[in-house]
């Protein structure tokens, strides 16, 4: 059978409580601002921001996929590489044919 731990047997306590002092500057600075200035403060900062996110995952964005393009372009290549000359290869060979075709008819 487990025992339980015992606890200690001096545990410290909190007895004092902590009140935060606010110096009279500061209270009356919050004070002096109008409500409604405080809005539209805080109203012009939200802008700014949302500007510069915009900007920044505009930027991000084009990065990212620029890369994501880059490596597609990178693995496609062979391939496309290929299939323009099958293309280039049926077209010479279909004009050669029909070069010939008409050329033996003309004689």
């Amino acid at each position: 059978m487990s025992t339980a731990p015992v606890p200690p047997r001096f545990v410290p306590t909190l007895t004092e409580v902590f009140h935060p002092v606010r110096s009279p500057s500061a209270v009356a600075a919050k004070a002096a601002i109008p409500t409604a200035l405080s809005v539209e403060l805080q109203n012009q900062m939200v802008q700014r921001v949302l500007q510069r996110v915009d900007l920044l995952l505009d930027r991000r964005l084009r990065e990212a996929v620029g890369q994501l393009i880059l490596e597609h372009t990178e693995t496609l290549a062979p391939r496309l590489r290929e299939e323009i000359e099958q293309v280039v290869r049926q077209s010479v060979s279909q004009a050669f044919e029909l070069e010939v075709t008409q050329t033996l008819s003309r004689s």
